[in-house]
């Protein structure tokens, strides 16, 4: 399984959304949006859209923080 979490420090939802997914033992790429402008240019590409944090399991996309929808997507 590939996750990845488009996020910057200073955003709440993404932290909870990098723990989340640390206590729950899920391997992900961090990918800090306010760091690269090329993760930045990637993500609205991608996805459309400049909401945080957008997190891609395996090409499946999730806007903000929504834990029943990580769970599924997880498979949890």
């Amino acid at each position: 399984m590939n996750v990845t979490v488009y996020t910057t420090a200073d955003c709440n939802m993404c932290k909870a959304a990098k723990e989340y997914l640390s206590a729950n033992n899920i391997e992900f790429t961090e990918k800090d949006v306010s760091k690269s402008r090329i993760f930045a240019t990637e993500m609205v590409r991608i996805t459309g859209q400049r909401a945080l944090p957008v997190i891609d399991i395996d090409g499946k996309f999730i806007i903000g923080y929504d834990q029943d929808k990580l769970e599924e997507a997880l498979g949890l």
